[in-house]
């Protein structure tokens, strides 16, 4: 049995991450001290034992008990216990003003003298390994409770307990990279519909616009040698044990181009593949495409 460890940046989602996942009919424990993981490991791996679905939150507000945290995360591994580490994060900028628009106080605070800055800027340096241990890692810095709910939903409901969930999704380079990207494709060397007038205010989930990009040969070429690559590379991360992969395409805008290729890529490993979801996460910004 495989249980989940939810982490990451105060600010960054963790509330709601476990507000859906109890939804979705997990047993969520939070602010869980890391010597204690042993114990609820055990409660999973037990004959009978019962819970079926546990997710445990585990972060800064410990302070000095965080401290062995990684410690108890290589303990679990030498003991061949399963778990998935799913790891909140968002940047700087965005923790900031979510802080002033919430009032709320950060847990580091009283050793950051005060400055909201300083308290992050520790935590990041404090979470350093959990973030570079992680299984999943989700970047809420654009995106909304919905989004992320659904995209809670998607990648540990009842659906994708075994196997590896594909997530394919399309961005605008020009709002940043997703960070929890395993693989990024440019679509910015393409024709971009947002110069056609008639095709600027429609997405690449319109038909004229879908047309309109795919009647190049380049894009055709291209959308080909992706889904090679794509088919090739799948066999592999499943056999490395990979929970999830993150597929982006990225355009100038993330409304035309890059919603067009993640359409056709996330059909055709739908096709192929168990657990695959699609996402845009631009495509409701009036931009350039």
């Amino acid at each position: 049995m495989s249980f989940l460890i939810i982490t990451g940046m105060s600010g960054a989602g963790k509330s709601q991450v476990v507000d859906t996942l109890e939804d979705i009919g997990y047993f969520c424990v939070d602010n869980v001290p890391p010597v204690m993981l042993g114990k609820f490991a055990e409660m999973t791996t037990a004959s009978g034992g019962p819970m079926d679905n546990l997710a445990l939150v585990i972060d800064a507000r410990g302070r000095r008990l965080f401290e062995t945290f990684v410690e108890e995360l290589n303990n679990l591994r030498q003991r061949g216990i399963s778990f998935r580490l799913v790891f909140l994060s968002a940047s700087d900028d965005v923790l900031l003003n979510r802080y002033k628009e919430g009032r709320r106080r950060h847990p580091l605070s009283v050793i950051s003298g005060g400055s909201l800055k300083e308290a992050i800027r520790l935590e990041r340096e404090m979470l350093k390994e959990a973030y570079q241990d992680a299984d999943v890692i989700i970047d809420t810095s654009l995106t909304s409770i919905a989004q992320l709910k659904a995209q809670i939903s998607a990648s540990f409901g009842e659906d994708t307990g075994a196997g590896m969930l594909v997530r394919v999704l399309s961005f605008g380079f020009k709002y940043g990279v997703p960070v929890e990207a395993d693989l990024v494709f440019d679509l910015r060397c393409l024709p971009n519909p947002f110069y056609v007038d008639e095709l600027k205010a429609q997405t690449g989930l319109d038909k004229p616009v879908v047309d309109y990009v795919m009647q190049w040969p380049q894009a055709q070429q291209l959308l080909d040698k992706i889904i090679d690559l794509i088919d090739f590379l799948l066999p592999l991360y499943q056999e490395e044990g990979k929970s999830q992969l993150v597929i982006g395409l990225g355009c100038t805008g993330g409304r035309h181009r890059s919603v067009t290729f993640a359409e056709a890529i996330g059909a055709h490993i739908l096709d192929r593949h168990q657990h695959t979801m699609t996402w845009h996460r631009d495509i409701g910004r009036q931009t350039a495409g």
